[in-house]
C-alpha cells in the first residue's frame, strides 16, 4: 500500500507539514505532492491518502488547493474504497479555524472516501510547531495505513 500526500497551502507551511509526517511515515515509502500538480484521476482505493491543508481569507481552501477541489467537483469520482486522514492548518482566533480541511474531508466523503483517524488541527495562535505536531499525530496514524 502506498501512502499519498497532498499539501494545499498559501504561505509554505503546509509543505513543512507534509515533509514532516512522510519523515514520520517513511516506512510506508510516501509520495508527495501539491494538490495543484495532482490530478483527482490519479487517487485509487489502493492508496492510503494524507490530506495537508490549511485555510485561507474567510474559511475559504487556499490557492494551491482550488484546482483539486475544481476537479473533485468537476470529475466528481467515486472514491469508494479509499482511506484518508486529515492535518488542517489554522489559526483559532479566527470563527473559520481550519476550515480548509473540514472543506476537502467534505468533498472526499461524499464522492465514497472514508476518513480514519483523528482530524488533526493545528492551531497557529499556540506554541506547539505544526511540523512537530504532524509529526506525533503521523506517528499516531501508521497503524491505520495497514488497516
Amino acid at each position: 500500500m502506498s501512502v499519498v500526500i497532498l499539501y494545499g497551502t498559501e504561505t509554505g507551511t503546509g509543505e513543512l507539514v507534509a515533509d514532516a509526517i512522510a519523515d514520520a511515515l517513511n516506512q510506508h515509502d510516501p509520495s508527495i505532492y501539491d494538490m495543484s500538480e495532482y490530478a483527482v484521476e490519479d487517487l485509487v482505493p489502493e492508496d492510503f491518502l494524507v490530506i495537508v491543508c490549511s485555510t485561507y481569507g474567510e474559511g475559504e481552501l487556499p490557492t494551491g488547493a482550488e484546482p483539486f477541489a475544481d476537479e473533485l467537483e468537476s470529475v466528481n469520482p467515486d472514491l469508494g474504497g479509499l482511506r484518508f486522514a486529515v492535518f488542517g492548518l489554522g489559526d483559532s482566533i479566527y470563527d473559520t479555524f481550519n476550515r480548509g480541511g473540514e472543506i476537502v474531508a467534505e468533498m472526499l466523503t461524499k464522492r465514497g472516501a472514508v476518513q480514519v483517524g483523528e482530524h488533526a488541527r493545528h492551531d497557529n495562535s499556540s506554541s506547539i510547531k505544526p511540523a512537530k505536531q504532524a509529526e506525533e499525530w503521523a506517528e499516531g496514524i501508521a497503524e491505520l495505513i495497514e488497516g
